[in-house]
């Protein structure tokens, strides 16, 4: 789905969803934990806001979530074949979107109100030439990111 196709999506979401939870994580903590695992520990945290009750089970896109105390079942490219997990993916991807563009001004040059960090020719150019910023994870395996070791 294209940004502008969601942000249009995005109030309706809201309207239909009982409950809403996004959970933020920083690239440190990424870095530290590896994004993996940050990704499913963010998830259980997020059904342990939203936890339904009443013997009610959650879906959730792709993992069992190993640590978490609700009830859950993953399903595997859940946002194609899941409505609940389509709304999530609505919300976390604009969620993120609009973090990256607030951003923008304080870390002028590399264009995330544009690529909002998806690793365009663009975004990597702008990595070559200014390095990388407090937002970008170190642990993150990119051509740009080798160049720059390379080149240091």
């Amino acid at each position: 789905m294209k940004p502008k196709q969601r942000e249009e999506l995005y109030p309706a979401v809201l309207r239909a969803a009982t409950r809403v939870s996004v959970v933020v994580r920083c690239a440190r903590g990424i870095d530290d934990r590896g994004l993996h695992v940050t990704n499913l520990e963010a998830l259980a945290s997020a059904l342990e806001r939203l936890a339904p009750g009443g013997g009610a089970i959650c879906l959730v896109d792709g993992f069992p979530l190993r640590r978490c105390a609700v009830p859950h079942r993953p399903v595997v490219e859940g946002d194609g074949t899941s409505a609940a997990i389509a709304a999530a993916s609505v919300i976390a991807k604009v969620s993120r979107d609009r973090y990256m563009q607030s951003v923008a001004d304080r870390h002028p040059g590399w264009g995330f109100e544009e690529h909002v960090g998806y690793s365009t020719p663009e975004h990597r150019a702008a990595i070559e030439r200014l390095g990388i910023s407090p937002l970008h994870r170190r642990s993150f395996a990119s051509v740009a990111y080798a160049q720059l070791e390379l080149a240091g």
